[in-house]
C-alpha cells in the first residue's frame, strides 16, 4: 500500500512551531483528511493537537517522519478558506496562524459532532437512494421537487419605509466594496411566533443586504461589536431571510450551541452568519457578503496575539474571495475614510433621520444638566421615554481626601477608588477590592469626598428634579436591552443604551466635556461615534441635546453626515504620520533584542523610528520600547522582518516563566492612547 503523508498545523503558541509539519499516515489509521483534528508527536514523548491542512501521496520532507498518533475527530472543522485566511492575517500581523485558529474554531463538543455525523450519513444515504427510487419513473409537474441545494422560500419582505426600502440593489451580485454611513432611527420587525420587536433601522438595512446573498445560495457574514447589536441584527435577519437561515456564533453561547452553529456553517448553503469579531473567520465556502458594523468600536480589536482587528481580517478575506464588502456605521471611522480616499471603498449613505441637535455649554452654576436639556426632557416625557447618556457607572466615579484633596487610590493595585451606591463602601475600580479602612498617604486623613457623578447618582438627581417620573439605570450592572414606550427617564452609560419602542422622545448627551478631556489619538473620533449611536435611538423629530461640548466635534453631530469630520481627522493624522495614515509596529523587549530588530528594519524605505524609551515590565526586567512607522505598501516586508527577529529571539535560552525577549505588535493602538 502506498504511504500517505499529512501536513499538519500544530496548536502551539511557540513562534518557532508556526509552520506545517509533515507526518506519515499509518495504514491502519482511518479518517485522516484535510480539516480534521489530530494528535501528533513532538520531540521526545510530548504530543500536541493540530489540524490536517493537506494530504499527499508523496513526501516533501526528506528527514525522519513520525506517524500521526490519532484522529481526534473526523469532522473537517478547518475549512480551506479559513486556513487561507488564518495564514494570511497571521503573516500580515507577524504572528502565528495557530493563534488565529484558536479564535476561529470553537472547542470540540463530542455529542454535537455525533449528531452532526449522523445527519450527514442520513443525507448521504438518502442522496444515494434517490436515483434508484426514481429510475425509470416519469416525473410530472406535480411530482417535481426543488433542487436539493435550493434555499427554501424566503418570507415576505418587510414593508418598506425610509430605511428598509431596497438598499443598494445588486450590491452582492456586483461584488461592490462600500463604506456605508447609516442614518439613525428605529423600525418594527416581525418576530418568530408572532408579535413584533423594535430594532435600529441600520439592522433592517443590513438584513436587506444579507438577503441578497442568501437568495443566491451564498453565505453572508455580519460582524458586530457586542451582543446588543447582535440581538437587533438577528431579529432583523430572521424577519428578512427566515429563522432557519440565521446562524449565531458567539462566545456568550453555551459551548454545544456555539459548536452546533459552527457545524451548520460547515454544511454551507444560503446562510446569514452573525457574531462578534471572531465571526469574521466563520466557515463560508461560498461567501457572497461580508459586513463589519461600527468598525471604529474598540471591541472589534482582538485582544489576543496576533491582535488582528476584525476590519483588517475582513479586508484580507475580501481580497481572497472577491465577495461584496460593507464597512458600515452611524459615524465614519478614519480607517474607513482612508479606504474611501485611496479608492478601495465607495462612499454610500442610506436613510434619513430627522432630529434636532442642540449643542449647549454647561450652566454657569456647574450643573451637569443644562436648562435646555431639562426643557427638552419635560416636553418629551409627555408621551415618550427620554435617554440620558452619561460617562461612568456607579454613584461616584472618583473619591479624594476631604482634607488635602489627594486622589484616593487602592492600596493593593494603585487603581482609583469609587462608590457604586450612595453611602456604600469605597472600592477599587480596577481590582474591586474594598477600602473600608482607607487612610490618606499624604495627610493621614480618613474623610473621603465624592468626585464626579456616575449613572446612579445622576439618576437620583433627575428623580428629584422631575418628580413623579420613573427613572431607570442601564449600565454594566443593570443591563437593559429594550424598554417599552411609556414615559420614563433612562440613564445609561455609553454603549449600554437600550432600544426604546418607537424611539426616544429626547436624547441628552451629558459629560461631553469629560469625554473629550481624555488623552488619546482617537478620543474625538470615539466620542462622535458614541454620540451618533445614541442619537440614532431617537424618534423622528426628537430633540438631541449635546452638553458641554464646543469645537469641530459639534459639527460632526449637528450635520447630516460625519464624513467631513472623519476627513479632517484623517488629514491631521496624515500630516503627523499617525495611524491610520500610516501603519505602526511597537517593538518591546530586552535592549539588545530591540536594537537588533530596529537594525534589521532600518533598510526599509519610508520607515522611521520613535524611541527606544524605557518600558514597563516585571521587577528586575530592563525593557525598552520603540515605535516603527511605515507605509502600507511596505507592510509585508516589515511583517516578514519582524517575524524573523521574533523567531531569532525565541531561539535564545531564557529562564522558565520569563517573558519573551522580544515582542513586536503591528498596528498597536496602545502607544497612542496618551497622545
Amino acid at each position: 500500500m502506498t504511504a500517505r503523508y499529512a501536513r499538519v498545523v500544530v496548536d502551539s503558541r511557540l513562534p518557532q512551531l508556526d509552520r506545517l509539519f509533515e507526518y506519515r499516515v499509518p495504514p491502519a489509521l482511518e479518517g485522516v483528511a484535510p480539516g480534521v483534528r489530530v494528535r501528533v508527536p513532538l520531540r521526545g514523548d510530548r504530543t500536541a493537537a493540530g489540524y490536517v491542512v493537506e494530504v499527499a501521496d508523496a513526501r516533501a520532507w526528506e528527514g525522519e517522519v513520525a506517524d500521526i498518533e490519532a484522529v481526534v475527530s473526523p469532522v473537517p472543522v478547518l475549512r480551506p478558506e479559513v486556513w487561507a485566511l488564518a495564514r494570511a492575517v497571521a503573516d500580515r500581523a507577524a504572528g502565528g496562524a495557530a493563534d488565529v485558529l484558536r479564535v476561529a474554531i470553537p472547542g470540540r463538543q463530542a455529542r454535537v459532532e455525533k449528531a452532526w455525523l449522523a445527519r450527514a450519513a442520513e443525507g448521504a444515504a438518502a442522496e444515494a437512494a434517490e436515483p434508484a427510487a426514481t429510475e425509470g419513473a416519469e416525473l410530472t409537474e406535480t411530482d417535481a421537487s426543488p433542487e436539493p441545494d435550493a434555499p427554501p422560500e424566503s418570507p415576505a419582505p418587510l414593508e418598506p419605509d425610509d430605511a428598509s426600502a431596497p438598499l443598494l440593489p445588486g450590491l452582492v451580485e456586483a461584488r461592490r466594496k462600500v463604506a456605508l454611513e447609516c442614518a439613525g432611527g428605529v423600525a418594527e420587525v416581525p418576530v418568530a411566533g408572532g408579535g413584533t420587536a423594535w430594532v435600529g433601522r441600520w439592522a433592517v438595512a443590513l438584513a436587506g443586504l444579507a438577503r441578497q446573498a442568501v437568495e443566491r445560495g451564498e453565505q453572508a457574514i455580519l460582524v458586530v461589536p457586542d451582543h446588543r447589536e447582535q440581538r437587533q441584527l438577528r431579529l432583523a435577519l430572521e424577519a428578512a431571510v427566515g429563522e432557519e437561515r440565521v446562524v449565531e456564533l458567539d462566545a456568550r453561547q453555551r459551548n454545544p450551541e456555539r459548536y452546533a452553529g459552527f457545524l451548520r456553517c460547515v454544511d454551507g448553503g444560503g446562510l446569514a452568519i452573525i457574531g462578534p469579531r471572531s465571526a469574521v473567520y466563520a466557515p463560508a465556502a461560498d461567501l457572497g457578503l461580508l459586513v463589519v458594523w461600527e468598525d471604529g468600536d474598540p471591541l472589534l480589536a482582538e485582544p489576543l496575539s496576533p491582535w488582528v482587528h476584525a476590519r483588517d481580517a475582513a479586508l484580507v478575506r475580501q481580497g481572497q474571495t472577491g465577495c461584496a464588502l460593507v464597512i458600515a456605521g452611524h459615524a465614519r471611522s478614519t480607517d474607513a475614510e482612508r479606504l474611501v480616499e485611496v479608492g478601495f471603498l465607495e462612499h454610500e449613505r442610506v436613510g434619513a433621520h430627522r432630529v434636532r441637535v442642540l449643542p449647549t455649554a454647561l450652566a454657569d452654576d456647574g450643573r451637569r444638566v443644562p436648562a435646555a436639556a431639562f426643557h427638552a426632557a419635560r416636553e418629551a416625557l409627555a408621551s415618550r421615554p427620554v435617554l440620558v447618556q452619561v460617562a461612568r457607572p456607579g454613584h461616584a466615579p472618583g473619591l479624594r481626601c476631604g482634607d488635602c484633596g489627594t486622589r484616593a487610590r487602592c492600596a493593593a493595585c494603585g487603581g482609583p477608588l469609587g462608590q457604586r451606591t450612595r453611602g456604600g463602601q469605597p472600592g477599587c475600580r480596577l481590582c474591586g477590592r474594598l477600602a473600608a479602612a482607607w487612610r490618606c498617604p499624604s495627610c493621614h486623613g480618613i474623610r473621603l469626598v465624592e468626585v464626579g457623578r456616575g449613572s446612579t447618582r445622576i439618576a437620583e438627581e433627575l428623580g428629584r428634579a422631575i418628580p413623579g417620573v420613573p427613572v431607570v439605570v442601564a449600565d454594566g450592572e443593570h443591563e437593559r436591552l429594550t424598554i417599552d414606550a411609556r414615559p420614563r427617564i433612562v440613564v445609561a452609560t455609553r454603549g449600554a443604551e437600550p432600544v426604546a419602542d418607537g424611539g426616544y422622545g429626547a436624547v441628552l448627551l451629558l459629560d461631553g466635556d469629560s469625554l473629550l478631556a481624555r488623552e488619546g489619538l482617537r478620543v474625538a473620533e470615539e466620542a462622535v461615534r458614541q454620540w451618533a449611536t445614541a442619537r440614532a435611538l431617537a424618534a423622528e423629530g426628537a430633540t438631541v441635546v449635546l452638553a458641554g461640548v464646543i469645537g469641530p466635534t459639534v459639527g460632526a453631530l449637528t450635520g447630516d453626515t460625519t464624513v467631513p469630520f472623519a476627513k479632517a481627522e484623517l488629514a491631521e493624522r496624515r500630516s503627523l504620520r499617525f495611524p491610520p495614515a500610516v501603519r505602526t509596529a511597537s517593538v518591546v523587549g530586552h535592549p539588545d533584542a530591540v536594537a537588533e530588530a530596529l537594525e534589521a528594519l532600518a533598510g526599509i524605505e519610508h520607515l522611521d523610528v520613535l524611541g527606544p524609551v524605557p518600558a514597563e515590565g516585571a521587577p528586575g526586567d530592563r525593557l525598552e520600547r520603540a515605535i516603527v512607522r511605515f507605509a502600507y505598501a511596505d507592510g509585508a516586508h516589515v511583517a516578514g522582518v519582524a517575524r524573523g527577529r521574533v523567531l531569532a529571539a525565541a531561539a535564545r535560552p531564557r529562564k522558565p516563566g520569563a517573558p519573551p525577549r522580544l515582542r513586536i505588535r503591528l498596528d498597536d493602538p496602545e502607544p497612542f492612547d496618551g497622545l
